[in-house]
């Protein structure tokens, strides 16, 4: 993937202290991704491996990839706000990293819970596409996302039924992409979960590489 600059400090958050990793590629950027992670409940921080996974398939990219830890978790101060004060966590971790790296385009990306963040962020702010993976749509309210979103889901994931993710995506007419005989948090297909979204993107007319 390249050489890269991995950076790990804290910002002022809307919340207090805000936790955020910054990984920035030598080559000239073609942009800045945001990665969100999964649900802090349950265990979740910037150090999820899908989490990671996405980042590191963005900095192959050339993207800056920005990882941050919601409110309360890691480094982070304040406390789980079930998505509402994570979505300003996420708008403040992008707006230092276009501040630091200038008005490039962004990207969004978001696992589990960081799905619904995404979603949420995509809302706010101008974003080139989306890329949902293990979107927690029957346990947060994931809104209609645009028609050009990446979406991955495991067959078998136990914490997100596939079925509940075809619902939501169903009268989108959405593409979701299945892995078979897939659990929640992609063990040993992490490499293939990276293909996938790179070769997604180098498929879009629109995005750079393509």
């Amino acid at each position: 993937m390249g050489p890269r600059t991995l950076e790990r400090y804290t910002i002022a958050g809307p919340a207090g202290a805000l936790e955020v990793a910054l990984e920035v590629p030598t080559a000239p950027l073609a942009g800045i991704a945001l990665v969100a992670h999964p649900n802090p409940v349950e265990g979740g921080t910037m150090d999820n491996k899908v989490v990671h996974t996405l980042a590191r398939a963005f900095h192959s990219l050339s993207y800056a990839a920005v990882r941050f830890n919601y409110r309360g978790v890691g480094r982070s101060e304040g406390a789980f706000d079930r998505g509402h004060g994570e979505t300003d966590d996420a708008f403040a971790a992008l707006a230092h990293a276009r501040e630091r790296l200038g008005e490039l385009r962004v990207a969004l990306a978001g696992f589990s819970f960081g799905a619904f963040v995404a979603a949420r962020l995509a809302a706010r702010v101008s974003a080139e596409r989306l890329v949902l993976v293990g979107p927690a749509v029957g346990r947060f309210a994931v809104d209609s996302v645009p028609a050009e979103t990446i979406v991955v889901h495991g067959e078998e994931d136990d914490v997100v039924p596939l079925a509940d993710v075809l619902a939501w995506a169903r009268p989108q007419q959405l593409p979701v992409v299945v892995f078979p005989g897939c659990g929640h948090f992609f063990h040993g297909r992490l490499p293939q979960l990276a293909r996938t979204v790179t070769g997604a993107w180098h498929r879009h007319p629109t995005l750079p590489g393509a």
